[in-house]
């Protein structure tokens, strides 16, 4: 990693930025002047973002689930950063893990807590030395749906809403610092997200036994075509980018605030609507009402 003294401008680290709102994001800040840095997925996407920004994004491949890995990132990213510390952080990288609570094996729910909080977390101590040298920010993405659950849509919600606790923890401790730690609550969005959950999808259909089918194959089948038909009429993932860059910049900076319009109306719904009326409004989304 280079030093910031070849650069101009504030520093941001980006999470999930090999692919879909992170790259997006990635790109978006280092067209405003931002040092980027990122995880990626993969080498390829490593070059793909470097080729995409002329260079102005430097991304390493990173296991967010192994702490080690993280710290070795953040520890690169901070050296290269030296005093002026780190600016911005974004914590975008997280996965889904859709299906009936008594059908999906616990292993794999432990993997999603894995990776959209405990990873999450380990990002956010790794790099709360060098925010306290810039008076940063902290940028949780999460979803509506941490508010308002979806059935077959547990682990998700479940660990986003988890991330929300942990963020509204952090902006208390970290208040006496002058970090900020805002909540973008995103709502369904065009990027690479639609096509693996779709895929995801499928394999929760394939790997039910005849007797799961039985109980839940048409109530989640029903569930994902309208899951997937959400995603593929949601925010372009440009815009949605777009929009979490107005929230890292807004002054003063909010506590929680929606990516999208379907958003805007949820997080309404959680905190307006009884919840008997919630309760209907879920089974209507996933068209089970």
């Amino acid at each position: 990693m280079s030093s910031t003294t070849q650069h101009s401008g504030r520093s941001v680290a980006v999470t999930g930025a090999g692919g879909g709102l992170g790259r997006d994001i990635a790109l978006g800040l280092a067209a405003k002047g931002y040092i980027v840095f990122g995880t990626a997925m993969s080498a390829a996407e490593v070059q793909d973002l470097k080729d995409a920004s002329g260079g102005r994004v430097s991304l390493t491949v990173c296991d967010m689930t192994r702490q080690e890995a993280v710290k070795a990132w953040a520890g690169g990213v901070s050296d290269a950063l030296g005093n002026a510390g780190l600016d911005l952080l974004i914590n975008n990288a997280g996965i889904l893990t859709p299906g009936p609570i008594e059908v999906l094996p616990l292993d794999a729910v432990r993997r999603e807590f894995d990776v959209n909080v405990f990873g999450a977390l380990s990002v956010i101590n790794a790099f709360l030395p060098a925010l306290r040298k810039a008076r940063g920010r902290i940028v949780q993405v999460s979803t509506w749906t941490a508010s308002v659950p979806l059935p077959f849509n547990g682990p998700s919600g479940a660990s986003k809403a988890a991330m929300e606790v942990f963020a509204a923890v952090y902006r208390a401790e970290l208040k006496s610092f002058g970090i900020d730690v805002v909540v973008a609550a995103a709502g369904n969005m065009r990027t690479g997200g639609p096509a693996k959950t779709a895929a995801a999808l499928a394999r929760v259909v394939d790997d039910m036994t005849p007797e799961q089918r039985a109980l839940y194959g048409h109530s989640f089948g029903t569930f994902a075509d309208k899951l997937n038909g959400m995603q593929s009429a949601g925010l372009e993932s440009v815009l949605a980018a777009k929009r979490v860059i107005e929230l890292a910049e807004q002054v003063p900076a909010p506590s929680i605030a929606p990516v999208g319009d379907d958003a805007a109306e949820m997080l309404r719904a959680a905190r307006e609507m009884p919840e008997a009326e919630q309760d209907a409004l879920r089974l209507q989304i996933v068209g089970l009402g």
